[in-house]
């Protein structure tokens, strides 16, 4: 997959494709239905998505929690992985957030990347204060010769699944349940960087990787995976402030099975797979090497049990 930063002077091979438009946060199976609706219209163009980065919430709302479920690298990961050729990732910020929506539509898809066939969900909405619906949209791309295809919630017996659905379920602790949504497991993707080595001074060795603008799930610990060299690797993981260490700053750590070696810079994809129990502060050292041995113990049982032995 090709991303492009810049709508103007595309390559003529990035143009002419048949794009699906939308912020993707999470890339859940709803956003795969709006991917497909743009390849069944157009099988015989390349399929793109256009989408924002950072995400507009982010930009007009900082002050916010963090809530992504997905940051670029890993959306672009999991949008490739449902046949995605070409991402257009626009820098969203003040001079883009200024753009009308007759402007989105006639110089940015029409003329800058060129789309044949459009597709998106029932509530899409663009340009300067969000001026832009799908009615407007299906009004103008009609007279551009632009087809486009308006994809309704895709909902189970809980009703619609969205990104917001999605969020909550993980702050719960329910990634088996997010999985269901999401496609595949939930991950939290970030480079490996160095802590405070407690754990190799306990016999448990961690990566640790700060959650930054990702969302913070549920805080505690869990049955985890990452696939690291083309080899699945499973582990236990804690979420959180690390309170019997004194932690003030929530991260991700992780103790991966049966292997060693040196991950410090390297950037990995951690699946989060069960929720094991709350994060919790131990009146020693002792007490807390005794309940990762146990927590580890269970996180083995199960990542064995998964189908494929989680592969």
């Amino acid at each position: 997959m090709k991303i492009y930063s810049d709508w103007r002077a595309l390559p003529p091979a990035a143009r002419g494709a048949s794009v699906a438009l939308g912020n993707f946060d999470g890339v859940h199976i709803g956003h795969a239905a709006v991917l497909r609706a743009a390849h069944a219209a157009r099988p015989d163009v390349p399929r793109a998505v256009l989408t924002f980065e950072p995400h507009p919430r982010e930009y007009f709302r900082p002050q916010d929690p963090p809530f992504r479920l997905t940051l670029a690298a890993e959306r672009a990961a999991a949008l490739a992985a449902l046949g995605v050729e070409y991402l257009y990732q626009l820098p969203f910020d003040t001079e883009f957030s200024h753009l009308s929506a007759e402007f989105f539509v006639q110089e940015i898809l029409f003329k800058g990347i060129g789309a044949v066939h459009l597709s998106c969900g029932a509530d899409f909405a663009y340009g300067h204060r969000r001026g832009g619906d799908v009615e407007f949209l299906a009004a103008r791309v009609e007279t551009l010769g632009i087809g486009l295809s308006i994809v309704p919630p895709v909902a189970d017996s809980q009703g619609p699944i969205s990104s917001s659905r999605i969020r909550r379920l993980l702050q719960d602790g329910y990634p088996e349940r997010a999985a269901a949504l999401l496609g595949r497991p939930c991950s939290v993707r970030g480079e490996v960087v160095h802590g405070d080595a407690k754990g190799r001074t306990i016999g448990f060795p961690t990566a640790n990787i700060q959650l930054g603008r990702h969302l913070e799930p549920q805080r505690g610990v869990y049955a985890v995976t990452a696939r690291i060299g083309g080899k699945l690797v499973k582990g236990v993981a804690n979420i959180g402030l690390r309170p019997t260490v004194g932690g003030i700053e929530s991260r991700l750590e992780v103790h991966f099975f049966d292997f060693e070696a040196d991950l410090y810079g390297q950037e990995i994809a951690v699946q989060l797979r069960h929720f094991i129990r709350d994060e919790q502060k131990f009146a020693s050292f002792d007490l807390l090497k005794a309940q990762i041995a146990r927590d580890a113990a269970q996180a083995r049982r199960m990542l064995d049990a998964l189908p494929g032995g989680a592969a």
